[in-house]
């Protein structure tokens, strides 16, 4: 494996509720699968994809977990366009 050096911006993981802590009231396919929790920082030191490492996120909080990803972006959206949404403010103009 290629070693990602100290100072990269990477993803790290680490479940935070497993399937079985989590809350009864929540839908069954929902129940089924771990609370992950994914945290973007630099890495304080050199380390392989699949290691537990820590990190320092922007703002200098530290966080340990599993790395991920190096130099993670964005893939999410607001989903797609609803028509009905898009007069929602400009009906009371008129």
């Amino acid at each position: 494996m290629n070693k990602v050096p100290k100072g990269t911006w990477v993803e790290i993981e680490w479940i935070v509720l497993k399937p079985e802590e989590r809350a009864k009231a929540l839908p069954e396919d929902t129940k089924k699968v771990p609370y992950v929790l994914r945290v973007s920082g630099f890495l304080t030191e050199d380390a392989e994809i699949g290691q537990t490492v820590s990190i320092r996120t922007i703002i200098g909080r530290i966080h340990t977990g599993e790395l991920t990803t190096v130099n993670p972006s964005y893939h999410h959206s607001f989903g797609k366009v609803v028509p009905e949404l898009l007069t929602i403010g400009t009906e009371a103009e008129k």
